[in-house]
């Protein structure tokens, strides 16, 4: 039936177009209602070491809902400025958390915490490893995960993660009724936390980082933010029109901005920051994405950075759904390059 309504449509409505970069761009935050959003009042909650680390737990407004707390975490005695990294968490089907999921505070990680990392992240978190390489990592909560959790009247992790799946499409339908999409308002939360890593005098030249959900929101940043350096995608890559069959449902509704594929296709936006510093991984077993998907992407991708073949490197593995350790040094070393010229 939906690949019926897909002919249909195509025939009718002529999605997926191949605009420019520029104007996808600027088409895309319009369509998908992005916030103009900002962190103020921003405060330090706590403070801490961890060997090698200093860490921040700090927190902000964004105008609505309870405040966003976030994880700053650098090299303890290194001289600034050094470059940053905005370490996006994912989605994972878990909302009880958020960058608890990738990055380590004072406390120890929860039990539901540590089966994350162990099915997605081969086990670490990877903030903190990334900050040992030399970056300032931001690690914020976004709208519906950990501190920006919606009061659904649960108060543990697992009875509450279910609840949370249930009420997304919730959430989706008050942005639109509003003007705006769940991509759009986390896309503006993720911008303001960027734009404050950026104004920091420690922090010099801006990447991010994100797997899944996070890479999703990697994605939307390196669309909207024009001094975003380099970004870094793992396994969130695949082109809409390979998964009508059987993959819409396996997916949060922050992939599936309204009006986007009037504009272009996915991978389109992803590459929308062209000629800029793009890295997507690619997962050969993910079973969130079909391979054709993932293979169509890419040749999207390299068609859209054929002006600037050096700033796309595309990372194939024969692994599941994850950014696990191997993934994470190959990520690390390329914004490494790429931040610190």
């Amino acid at each position: 039936m939906f690949a019926e309504l897909a002919e249909v449509a195509a025939a009718r409505l002529g999605p997926y177009p191949s605009l420019p970069g520029p104007e996808l761009r600027q088409a895309a935050r319009a369509a998908m209602g992005v916030l103009d959003l900002a962190a103020d009042d921003v405060r330090v909650e706590r403070s801490w070491t961890d060997g090698d680390l200093a860490g921040e737990e700090l927190s902000w407004s964004v105008g609505f809902g309870p405040r966003t707390h976030a994880y700053l975490l650098r090299p303890r005695d290194a001289a600034g400025p050094l470059p940053g990294v905005v370490a996006l968490h994912c989605h994972g089907g878990m909302k009880w958390a958020g960058k608890e999921k990738i990055a380590d505070g004072p406390a120890e990680p929860s039990p539901e915490v540590r089966r994350v990392r162990e099915l997605l992240y081969g086990g670490r978190a990877y903030a903190n490893e990334l900050a040992r390489r030399g970056f300032v990592v931001l690690a914020p909560d976004v709208l519906t995960w950990g501190s920006r959790r919606f009061p659904l009247g649960v108060d543990e992790p697992g009875p509450y993660d279910a609840a949370a799946r249930d009420h997304e499409h919730v959430v989706a339908k008050y942005c639109a009724a509003l003007g705006t999409s769940f991509a759009g308002v986390a896309a503006g939360e993720d911008l303001a936390a960027a734009a404050y890593l950026r104004s920091r005098p420690d922090v010099s030249a801006v990447g991010c980082v994100g797997l899944s959900g996070g890479g999703l929101r990697a994605a939307l940043l390196g669309a909207f933010d024009p001094d975003m350096r380099a970004v870094v995608v793992a396994a969130m890559v695949s082109s809409y029109r390979d998964m009508i069959d059987g993959y819409v449902e396996k997916h949060t509704w922050m992939l599936w901005p309204p009006g986007l594929p009037r504009l272009g296709d996915w991978p389109d936006l992803v590459a929308a920051r062209a000629p800029e510093p793009l890295m997507v991984q690619y997962a050969l077993r993910d079973r969130l994405f079909p391979e054709p998907g993932m293979r169509r992407a890419h040749t999207m991708i390299e068609e859209r950075y054929r002006e600037a073949p050096d700033a796309y490197e595309a990372v194939w593995a024969d692994v599941p759904h994850s950014f696990d350790v191997t993934r994470q040094e190959q990520a690390f070393d390329w914004l490494a390059q790429r931040l610190k010229a």
